[in-house]
């Protein structure tokens, strides 16, 4: 029973997992920080306020806090977006490019030695026929 349960643990999915978790924890302290200390303070100056809570308020309903929560999220994104994933795939681009990894128009990446090991399977059942 426990060799099982070490097995699950050991394996690469749940400890890649886990180290997902912890990173993307550890990054959103960083990016709620840079939201929150930075970029809000700069809206702020914009818009007179630090956030959006005391807009529109009809009663117990705060629309201005959804706003504000609108705002923060699409901030967030954005700078995810901008500071991780568009880096991220120049590189990954720039890497295919040096390996000679091909990337098809489904969007699938194409390994120049799986390309190539194909086109003799091909030919190979081409000659049989």
């Amino acid at each position: 029973m426990l060799n099982g349960f070490k097995e699950f643990i050991m394996k690469g999915n749940v400890v890649d997992l886990a180290v997902a978790v912890i990173m993307g924890a550890a990054f959103s302290a960083v990016v709620t920080a840079l939201v929150q200390n930075v970029l809000m303070p700069l809206i702020s100056l914009i818009a007179g306020q630090p956030n959006f809570d005391s807009f529109l308020v009809f009663g117990p309903v705060k629309i201005g806090v959804f706003l504000t929560a609108a705002v923060n999220f699409l901030i967030i994104a954005s700078t995810i977006y901008f500071v991780i994933v568009m880096p991220m795939n120049h590189l990954i681009e720039r890497r295919n490019r040096k390996l000679g990894i091909k990337e098809e128009a489904d969007g699938e990446t194409v390994d120049p030695q799986i390309a190539l090991l194909t086109e003799i399977r091909d030919s190979l059942q081409a000659r049989q026929n």
